[in-house]
């Protein structure tokens, strides 16, 4: 994968996390509600429509774990645009301890909660920002 591959992908994938990150905030009080109840779900298997987003505590947390996941990923972009471009040693040591921050307690915390299938879809996201960060290739700067 070429350098500019890599940092594309990481940006991609950045603002589509963050998109979702805002989704799950707007699923509080939209009908995007029952796309997460789906989603929800999931991370309960079976599917069984078991799992919904409801009033409450359960609400206040989306709304902070939504805010949290969109910031993060926004800063995930702005490293890969400002310093992972022009510097991808740096940019590397930078993110990849943070996508372990992020990945290594939600999934412990999920699993936990009895979401065990949220760690099998957090795994996948977490390839689609280690692919770019880790797959080897020229470590020349982007032309942003």
């Amino acid at each position: 994968m070429t350098h500019t591959a890599s940092v594309r992908m990481l940006k991609t994938i950045a603002v589509l996390s963050a998109v979702f990150g805002l989704a799950l905030v707007l699923a509080l009080a939209t009908p995007l509600s029952y796309a997460f109840g789906l989603f929800l779900d999931l991370a309960f298997l079976p599917l069984d429509s078991g799992q919904q987003l409801r009033p409450g505590a359960a609400s206040l947390m989306t709304a902070i774990s939504g805010g949290l996941m969109c910031g993060f990923c926004v800063l995930i972009y702005l490293v890969t645009k400002h310093v992972y471009t022009e510097n991808p040693s740096l940019g590397r040591r930078l993110l990849l301890p943070a996508l372990l921050a992020w990945y290594i307690p939600d999934s412990l915390g999920s699993f936990a909660a009895g979401a065990w299938f949220n760690t099998v879809m957090n795994t996948a996201l977490l390839a689609l920002f280690l692919v770019p960060l880790l797959m080897p290739g020229r470590e020349q700067p982007a032309e942003a």
